[in-house]
């Protein structure tokens, strides 16, 4: 029995003035599955994944997230939506003035009405735990080491139950064990949550540990889908130049 899609992009295309960064995008991610976004810097994944959730436009194509049509949702609609996508941002997004509680309580207390102090604490804890960090509740952002703030951001995200997760560069300035706690991490999502993930990065240990599927994104365009064994066994000169990047050099 196939898997159900849960992301469907066709045809998608996004220019800034001149510059053309996605030239026709074609993607399909099935339910509960990982697939891993590559590309080198300024190749359009950040682009990709914004308008995912409805942050940008594109000029052209089709896009549809969990049975939805993005870019035809607005206000009320285009709010409940984002309440089923979580975005992990590259920089944690924390806000600095808020205790660890406080900033998981934020999304919660804005979204979910009703809640009791009870529940509110009760889901504060869970998430906190789900990531592995509990001990952190009461300290502050600036307290933390870049690892942990990843895992913060991450659990602040999950609070909501997210049926799809967006990351972006989960790994990006972190040392190589903290980035095997983050790969660890995004795999525990996928089987605890039942997530279906894009993972954006150009990090290849984080490709090949979380990814079901990578998806090359060169010139503009998706031009190399499969496992990771199976997009870097292609003799293409720019697939074995970021290979030789991350591994050789």
């Amino acid at each position: 029995m196939a898997s159900e899609a849960i992301i469907v992009i066709e045809n998608l295309r996004k220019s800034f003035g001149n510059l053309h960064v996605l030239q026709g995008v074609d993607l399909t991610v099935n339910q509960n599955e990982n697939v891993v976004v590559l590309g080198r810097s300024g190749t359009g994944k950040s682009v990709l994944i914004k308008i995912l959730v409805g942050l940008l436009k594109p000029d052209s194509g089709y896009v549809s997230v969990l049975g939805q049509e993005v870019e035809k949702l607005k206000g009320r609609e285009l709010d409940q939506f984002r309440q089923k996508v979580g975005f992990s941002f590259q920089n944690s997004a924390l806000y600095d003035s808020m205790s660890i509680r406080e900033n998981l309580e934020f999304p919660l207390v804005r979204n979910v009405r009703n809640l009791s102090r009870a529940e509110i604490d009760r889901a504060v804890e869970e998430a906190l735990d789900d990531v592995g960090l509990s001990q952190t509740i009461n300290q502050m952002p600036s307290e933390l080491s870049g690892g942990q703030r990843k895992r913060i951001g991450i659990a602040r995200t999950l609070i909501l139950k997210p049926e799809v997760m967006l990351y972006d560069e989960p790994t990006a300035g972190l040392d190589p064990i903290t980035c095997i706690d983050i790969n660890n991490l995004i795999n525990e999502v996928k089987e605890r949550y039942k997530a279906t993930s894009i993972i954006i990065t150009h990090d290849l240990t984080c490709a090949k540990t979380t990814g079901d599927r990578v998806a090359m994104l060169l010139d503009g365009k998706f031009e190399r889908v499969g496992t990771f064994d199976e997009v870097f066994a292609d003799s293409d000169e720019r697939v074995q130049q970021f290979y030789n990047y991350n591994f050789v050099n």
